[in-house]
């Protein structure tokens, strides 16, 4: 896959809406959280009103019953810091590393990670991403939280979805934490959540949290995209 390709072409990638990626974003509004079909929506995560963007798209068929397949030891696991012309030979250095079985799906799933590293790119205009893909068995970053980051992207392959808290009740889920009695918000699996960070503003910044699945027998795969931070690690080579 062309690492270059526009957002136009990347938001069409693997969606199973074909038309989608045409649609008009939807008329500027003082609203914190948007959600729509369209993966244009994700650049309105510029707007200074808006704290979440959420791209509401499917993966394949085969891809998802592959990934559900997978013994959770052979899910991709690894962390890079890859240029725009390298996503697709960093992302499946982590599927060889993690010993991720060969399969059509594999090469599948490789190049729809490579096209969201490409697409976070675009939006956030950066030349790096670090990268992290990580297989969950467990409760970690259970807490509800905010990241101290400017913006990052989550999407769940396999498992459920990553949990919010409308900002209205953000503080309160903070305070409350495992008491907290509000409405807890779920990324659909395998949409797209793009948030503001506390880096933004203090006090500002999408709470959220890890599904809490320990002992359910449950795995996910998860893919984080940030921009290049002092954590990250070095940049990826080949």
């Amino acid at each position: 896959m062309d690492q270059h390709l526009p957002v136009e072409a990347l938001s069409g990638f693997l969606d199973v809406d074909k038309t989608a990626q045409y649609r008009a974003v939807p008329p500027l509004r003082s609203l914190p959280v948007l959600r729509g079909s369209s993966a244009k929506l994700l650049r309105r995560i510029h707007d200074p009103a808006v704290e979440l963007v959420i791209w509401q798209r499917r993966l394949p068929r085969d891809l998802k019953h592959w990934l559900g397949s997978l013994p959770s030891g052979r899910l991709p696991d690894g962390r890079v810091l890859v240029g725009r012309d390298s996503l697709l030979p960093a992302v499946l250095s982590i599927f060889a590393a993690s010993s991720t079985p060969a399969h059509p799906m594999r090469r599948t799933l490789a190049e729809d990670v490579a096209a969201m590293a490409g697409l976070f790119a675009d939006v956030m205009a950066t030349d790096l991403v670090d990268l992290r893909l990580e297989a969950i068995q467990s409760d970690a970053c259970w807490k509800f939280h905010r990241d101290c980051v400017v913006a990052r992207l989550l999407t769940t392959y396999r498992g459920p979805g990553t949990e919010w808290i409308q900002p209205a009740q953000s503080e309160r889920a903070l305070l409350r934490q495992r008491t907290f009695d509000g409405r807890v918000e779920r990324f659909p699996t395998h949409a797209v959540g793009l948030f503001k960070g506390s880096c933004t503003e203090p006090a500002r910044g999408i709470v959220h949290r890890s599904p809490p699945i320990a002992g359910s027998g449950a795995a996910r795969l998860l893919l984080c995209l940030n921009m290049p931070s002092e954590t990250s690690p070095e940049v990826w080579v080949g």
